[in-house]
């Protein structure tokens, strides 16, 4: 039997700045499709704001996800065809919100990651940082416990990647719980926690030294 983790016992506090880190194999993956609600551990438990997701149905998973995480990729995964405001509405098809609502809301959050003037641009018009920052608006007007990064600035260039892990940073003094997945130890960095991953286990879970800095 391979297992992609093994042994993990942790707890992640609201308003915690949370990175794993870890080289390819080390299960950040399997924490990553665990924590986001992507999949449930064949063993242990899981518990996500006082529930137990460990045995929950698709169904039920995807029920939590749309309500408790909100979940930042590499590759934007943007609809290409959508224009920026409406990519950041479709999360919202499904709350039961009128349609003026639904456009208060996402001019709000595009608003808040410094696209107010971008919102007709569709992705393509867009540049890789501006299109990271859709994503983010997209992840944050479900309002989600959680913001799960996996690798946020993995095709980005060096500015662009200062310029949104400011932006996270900013969002975590805000209040809002934030969980990045990285092989970077620069990216990690920003975190106020980091937690190593080798070969399916922890093998360290300390403050970081910006951490030990500002607070």
């Amino acid at each position: 039997l391979i297992k992609a983790v093994d042994e993990i016992d942790l707890q992640i506090s609201k308003n915690e700045y949370v990175a794993f880190i870890g080289p390819s194999g080390s299960g950040k993956s399997s924490i990553m499709n665990i924590l986001g609600c992507l999949d449930t551990p064949s063993s242990g438990q899981y518990f996500l704001n006082t529930q137990d997701v460990s045995g929950m149905t698709q169904n039920q998973l995807a029920e939590i996800r749309n309500k408790e995480i909100g979940f930042i990729f590499q590759n934007f995964n943007l609809l290409p065809r959508a224009t920026a405001l409406q990519n950041v509405i479709q999360p919202l098809i499904y709350r039961g919100l009128g349609l003026k609502a639904r456009k208060e809301a996402a001019i709000a959050v595009l608003e808040r990651v410094g696209l107010g003037d971008r919102m007709q641009h569709l992705p393509s018009e867009l540049s890789g940082g501006q299109r990271q920052r859709v994503a983010i608006a997209r992840a944050l007007v479900t309002r989600p416990s959680i913001l799960l990064a996996d690798e946020p600035t993995g095709n980005l260039d060096s500015q662009t990647t200062r310029d949104i892990m400011r932006l996270f940073d900013e969002l975590y003094d805000e209040g809002q719980t934030i969980i990045v997945v990285t092989h970077e130890n620069d990216i990690a960095a920003h975190c106020r926690r980091i937690i190593r991953l080798l070969d399916g286990r922890i093998a360290e879970d300390q403050p970081s030294g910006r951490a030990a800095v500002t607070h």
